[in-house]
Parts: structure tokens; sequence; C-alpha cells
């Protein structure tokens, strides 16, 4: 069926301005009963204040500067451990704080697994693959194919497709309703997305732990973190849909890794296989979480879009007609045998009199039509400033895996060709030396972006060096 399509295409170039055109206001999630996956509400005008725009380029600027001047304070010192480092109360703030990133990324997963569940159609339901578009792409209105709301940047307000969602809009102010259910930012994007977009300002930790431990922090862990902090705010403040992606999966991957450190803080020994799947998922995430984004710019999908509206018609002059379709015929007989005894001027006013006080000869029907249409999935420059600086924020993380798979496969698979009497189909077919690159690249990568041996242990270097984390082993091959 026609109603179920969705498209490729390509977007409008009036969706790429900068800034964006108009934006709405920040919509704050509804107060509701508290319980374990609610356990506050959070005051309105501190949602809004939270995502203006001077909020995250503060933290972010005194962050990288901070960064840069303790790496410099850090090379002076010959790269030796601060004090603090090797006492026992830094130890247990570093485990404190790996158990309590790990434990919220975890309640945050689970969390954004209930919006996904009960916001998202499924593509065998009714309206069929359309509706699952819509439901990834539209983040506002009632439930349906077809009913959501969208912000409009050319009038300045909200907007729908539906006359059923414009009769809803008209009784909510023109704004969507925070308490209707059905679509992923009034069932909890809007309030778990706020508190992860807060998360990534205290995630900056990871970076001051690893300088008090006398290391260096790179200027990409610096970007990284920076770049968080901006994408995480442009994917709220501007509502954008594809935020649930990194909302979704990166808190599931924080929860993993968090706990490994935790683990790892306690000398217990982590399966290598796990160590690798987890550094692997890590990197996954940027090529996985960008391409998904960017995806939603290219997506159409046909929405049947139902109207109503009344049309006059004309009465048919029959015997059976209605009585108020033969009562102007009777008062028109009526008027030609007073224009023969009268005359014409008398009739006309008569006639005028007549025609003001009888019935129309038009019947009003009201007609309920179902018409095709075509919705964008992105419709706003907001959300695509939001998405494109996401995908631009992980482009060079991207290269720098793709380039180091490169090298660590070229390097492999020399290595293999120069074996005595062995080939590289002794050693192993093209698809492992692949999968070993991929694992090295994945870690040389993770050394980068989060520092190496990372809040493994909070006292002196000896127990971390120690570590079996694929962290310190690289950081070891580099020293």
């Amino acid at each position: 069926m026609s109603s179920l399509q969705v498209l490729g295409s390509m977007p409008d170039a009036s969706l790429f301005n900068f800034p964006p055109a108009n934006p709405p206001a920040p919509l704050p999630p509804a107060h509701v009963p508290t319980s374990i996956l609610r356990p506050f509400n959070i005051p309105d005008h501190l949602y809004g204040a939270a995502l203006d725009a001077r909020v995250p380029l503060t933290i972010a600027a005194v962050y990288a500067i901070s960064a840069k001047l303790l790496n410099k304070y850090n090379k002076a010192r010959n790269k030796k451990p601060w004090g603090i480092s090797k006492t026992r109360p830094f130890f247990a703030f570093v485990v404190l704080h790996n158990i309590l990133l790990a434990v919220y990324s975890a309640w945050t997963f689970w969390g954004m697994v209930g919006v996904m569940q009960r916001s998202i159609n499924h593509p065998f339901g009714p309206g069929g693959v359309a509706a699952t578009a819509e439901s990834f792409c539209r983040l506002h209105g009632p439930r349906g194919l077809g009913n959501s709301m969208y912000y409009n940047d050319t009038t300045g307000g909200w907007d729908t497709a539906s006359q059923s969602t414009a009769a809803y809009m008209a009784a909510g102010n023109g704004v969507p309703n925070s308490l209707e259910p059905g679509r992923m930012w009034t069932e909890g994007l809007d309030f778990y997305g706020w508190i992860f977009y807060l998360s990534k300002f205290y995630e900056v930790l990871d970076t001051f732990i690893i300088l008090a431990k006398g290391k260096y922090s790179s200027t990409l862990q610096t970007y990284h973190h920076a770049g968080a902090m901006m994408c995480m705010w442009a994917g709220m403040r501007y509502m954008a849909s594809p935020i649930w992606i990194f909302c979704l999966f990166n808190s599931f991957i924080h929860a993993l890794m968090y706990t490994y450190y935790t683990l790892s803080a306690f000398s217990i020994k982590i399966p290598n296989v796990m160590k690798r799947t987890l550094t692997s998922m890590q990197i996954t995430q940027f090529v996985v979480g960008a391409t998904f984004a960017m995806v939603h710019s290219f997506i159409t999908y046909i929405a049947p879009v139902t109207s109503t509206h009344v049309v006059a018609e004309d009465a048919p002059a029959t015997k059976s007609a209605p009585l108020d379709y033969i009562i102007p015929t009777a008062v028109s007989a009526l008027d030609s045998l007073k224009n023969l005894i009268f005359g014409s001027d008398n009739v006309a006013h008569n006639a005028a009199a007549a025609a003001a006080a009888s019935p129309s000869a038009q019947k009003l029907t009201t007609v309920t039509q179902t018409s095709q249409l075509a919705q964008p999935c992105i419709v706003t420059s907001g959300e695509t400033f939001a998405i494109w600086l996401n995908v631009l924020y992980l482009a060079p993380l991207t290269y720098l895996f793709v380039s180091f798979f490169i090298a660590s496969y070229v390097k492999r698979s020399t290595a293999a060709h120069k074996l005595n009497g062995k080939t590289a189909r002794d050693m192993g077919d093209e698809v492992t030396l692949a999968e070993k690159a991929g694992w090295e690249a994945a870690r040389n990568v993770e050394r980068e972006v989060y520092g190496g041996e990372q809040m493994l242990d909070g006292h002196a270097s000896a127990s971390a060096s120690t570590s079996t984390s694929p962290k310190a082993k690289t950081t070891k091959r580099r020293a």
C-alpha cells in the first residue's frame, strides 16, 4: 500500500541554517508521581536554564583550558603523581565515581528501553513501516500515523498535517501536551535526555583523575568530552529525534565500561574476550551512532492524512424532493401569477422577501477525504544542526579508527607473509587478520580518547601498572 511507504530523499537546503531559525522554546517534562525510574521532577525554569547555550560553552571552555594547563604542570613535574593520588580517600573517591557512573548509566539505559518500547511502532502493526518511521522521526503529538506535531520554522509555531491533531492543538494552546503519551519526547526522552546531557559535565572528572596520577590527557580526550557536552546540548535544545541514539547506546556502553573500571580497581580478573568486546563496542558506537543519526536527514515517509470539509450540492427538482426544496418552487409559480396582475416591481419586492424567508435551494454535505502526504523525517533547521554537529564531531574519531585499522591490518598482513615457510593463509584467513586489526585499532583509539589507564586504581601507580586492563597494556607498550 502507498500509505506504508518509506522513501529516500535529499534534505531541503533551507534546513541548513546557522544559527537555527526561530527555535522552539524548550519543552520540559510533565510533573508526575515519583518512582524508581522517575525519582524526582525537574523544575521547569531549571530545565530551560540548563539548555541556555552559554552553559555548555562556558563549561567546555573552562574544562579545555584547565586540562591544557594541568598537562603543562604535569610535564614540568616529569609526570610525577600528585600527592593526593596516593591516599586512600582518593582511591575511595575513584571507586565511588566509577560505581556512580555505572549505576547511573544502567538506570538511564533501562529507562530509555522503556521509552522505546512505549513509543516505537512495530513495522507489522497498524500503519506498517511508515508508522515505525514516524515514531522515530516525530517526537510530539498524539498517537497514530499522520497525527504528529512538528515545529514550523517559517511561522514560528507548532504545526500538523492532521485535522484531528489541529483540534487537539487548539485545545492545548498550540503547543504539544507534555502529558500526551505515545511519542518519544513525552514518554521520557525529555527527562532522561536532559539528565544525560548534564552527566557529560560530570564525566570530565575522568580527565582530572588521570591528571592527578601524573598522566597526560590527550587533546583528543579533551575534544571528546567537550564535544559530547555540545552535541548533547544541541540534541536536547532543538529536540532532535536522533538524540535517542546517544542516550540509549552511550548509556549502555558506559554502564559496562564503568563496571569494568570498578572491578579492575579491586583486581578482579576480567576475561580477555570481554575486554576485547567492550573495547570494540566503545568505538563501534561512534560509527553506528553517526550513521544512524545521519540517515534521519534522508528519510521521507508517506502518511495517510484525513481531512473533512463542507460542500454545497444543488437540490433535485422532483416530486419526491423534501419540503425545503418544494417551497421555493411554489413561491416562484405564485410570483409569475402576480406579475401578470400587479406588475414586475411588486413581484420583485415580494420575490426578495420570499427568498429571504425561504430555505436555501442548496444542501450542505460533510465530505471526508483521505490523501497520501509525503512527510520528511526532519523538518527544522534546529534538528538538522544538531544531527550534523554530532556527525562532524564523530568524524575525527571515525577517521582515527579507520586509520589505525588500516595500519594494523597492513602490519599484521606483512608480518604473516614474512614468517619462514608460512603464508597468510597458514597464519589465518583474511577475516582473522581483519578481526585482530579491528581490536587493535579500537584499543588504540580507546587509549587516545579515554587516556590509557583510567580509573582503575586510586593508589600509586604500582597497582595500576599491574592492571590487566587493555588500557594499561597499551599504555605500557607506548612507554
